[in-house]
């Protein structure tokens, strides 16, 4: 019988499970079935924040029929994006407990029911409940864990692949403002709504595309003696949610520290995509020049993130500087949006937009491929998922605080201004990441195996670690590094030890 099949004791189910969480050893093929889940972000990410960024087209409509203010109408968007950051670590914790597959087709029914239950809304708060909250819930069960799962997939070509899967989001944003407001002016904005609901029901077939590579889910177990305020107990509710939801990475500093950055990115990145149709109108432009204002930031879009992923997958500048150059200069083409507009000049604004587009699309695949080298390979879910829940803070402040500048100012100058400094200061932020400022170069992966946590992020150039041949110590693991895989191939564990340990622990239960 071969080792993968033989059955396992309990005391080397303990030692499989020991850490936050557990899974079987995996190696990325960095290809193969890969690709094709590539292909369902590509679609997932279309369906999702493409859709989301074509909502503008939709927000005079909004404004119109309900006689409500910008500030009121915005809300729609940022509690769908809110609710889908929000819901993310659930999304994450099912994908950990019932796999992938389920949990994306049941995202892709609730977000289809959200659109087609708005389409009958005759308030603005049926539009919170709908759009907001039930296609974001959707939204949360499809987005994250497909992510994690191109993560999983891919080691040396991390960034290529998740920068070809978000082109979805650029080439939907050229296509879907001129279709929503052609859909607009044939069915209404309610035969609209109706007809992106039946689109979104391809994300169940995205979800039917997802092959999970360790072939079975995650084991939760209960959290290590050495985390603080945490006591070791039998298997219970509690420690299963702890470690489902990966709760541990709350005491990094490293990447709470990340966290925050993020924050500031998203309070300032949805405000154009909400705002930029309303302020070309504003501006005097017709409908059709306001719908090509976002699809030619679309197209940038798209370029910026090829761009962004083949060029940190060269390891020439480290990812967290090259995060900062693209949200820095990001948050610039806001700053002087308002003033290339000025004056009824489309040719500027349409530049600036172009500017705009191609910065915004090269730094969102690196927001995410710096993730995996805070947290490790093995809690990419849980990180992701945790992640989006704090960022989404800034995701529900950042378009109301836009709208209601603009009802007080009568222009949608300070909206700009204030998502551009938002970004701006993000960028700070992420320079206060430890050894943010060192020069030395990156080493190779299967040097920096036993290096800390920090000196793993600062010093990635685009490449995993190798944890297939990482030597471990007869202790148990610092709960921020990749735990053992396989407790059979690895000589350090005394596996007689662990069986008397593991017979006592029994006896005390």
């Amino acid at each position: 019988m071969c080792r993968s099949c033989a059955p396992r004791s309990r005391s080397t189910d303990r030692v499989a499970t020991q850490g936050s969480m557990a899974r079987l050893p995996v190696v990325a093929p960095d290809g193969g079935w890969g690709w094709v889940v590539v292909g369902a972000l590509f679609v997932a990410s279309a369906l999702v924040f493409g859709l989301i960024r074509s909502l503008g087209i939709f927000f005079v409509e909004f404004v119109q029929h309900f006689e409500e203010s910008a500030q009121a109408v915005s809300w729609i968007t940022s509690i769908g994006v809110a609710t889908q950051q929000m819901m993310s670590p659930v999304g994450t914790a099912l994908c950990n407990a019932y796999e992938a597959r389920p949990v994306v087709m049941l995202g892709g029914l609730l977000a289809s029911l959200g659109l087609i239950l708005a389409s009958q809304a005759t308030s603005l708060t049926h539009l919170y409940l709908t759009m907001g909250l039930i296609s974001g819930s959707g939204w949360a069960l499809v987005f994250t864990p497909i992510v994690g799962c191109v993560m999983a997939y891919f080691s040396r070509r991390r960034s290529l692949a998740m920068a070809l899967g978000f082109t979805g989001v650029g080439l939907s944003s050229f296509a879907f403002s001129p279709l929503f407001q052609l859909l607009v002016e044939l069915y209404a904005w309610r035969g609209a709504l109706l007809i992106l609901g039946g689109l979104s029901l391809n994300l169940i077939a995205c979800g039917a595309l997802l092959r999970p590579l360790s072939g079975a889910k995650a084991v939760a177990q209960a959290p290590d003696n050495n985390v603080p305020g945490v006591v070791s107990s039998c298997p219970s509710l509690c420690s299963r949610v702890y470690a489902y939801l990966e709760l541990s990475l709350l005491l990094q500093k490293t990447f709470l520290t990340y966290a925050l950055a993020v924050t500031l990115f998203n309070s300032g990145y949805f405000v154009p995509y909400v705002h930029l149709v309303p302020h070309s109108r504003h501006a005097g432009f017709s409908e059709y020049q306001a719908a090509f204002v976002i699809s030619a930031t679309g197209v940038a879009d798209l370029v910026g993130r090829v761009a962004s992923g083949w060029t940190s997958d060269l390891g020439c500048v480290r990812l967290p500087h090259l995060l900062s150059l693209w949200t820095g200069l990001t948050g610039l083409f806001l700053l002087l949006l308002p003033l290339c507009s000025s004056g009824g000049s489309y040719p500027g604004l349409l530049l600036i937009s172009l500017a705009y587009g191609f910065c915004a699309g090269a730094m969102t695949p690196l927001v995410f491929s710096v993730v995996p080298e805070i947290v490790g390979v093995g809690r990419i879910l849980g990180a992701l998922g945790l992640l989006q829940l704090i960022e989404s803070v800034g995701g529900l402040l950042g378009p109301p605080l836009s709208g209601w500048l603009k009802d007080i100012t009568g222009s949608y100058t300070a909206s700009f201004l204030l998502a551009g400094s938002f970004l701006l200061t993000g960028t700070l932020v992420l320079a206060a990441l430890p050894s943010y400022f060192s020069r030395a170069p990156p080493e190779p992966s299967h040097q920096k195996q036993d290096q800390s946590l920090e000196s793993g992020l600062l010093d990635h150039t685009g490449t995993s670690p190798d944890l297939t041949n990482k030597t471990y110590n007869s202790r148990p693991p610092p709960i921020s590094e990749p735990h053992s895989e396989d407790p059979l191939t690895d000589p350090a564990l005394d596996l007689t030890s662990v069986k008397t340990s593991s017979l006592k622990e029994d006896a005390k239960c």
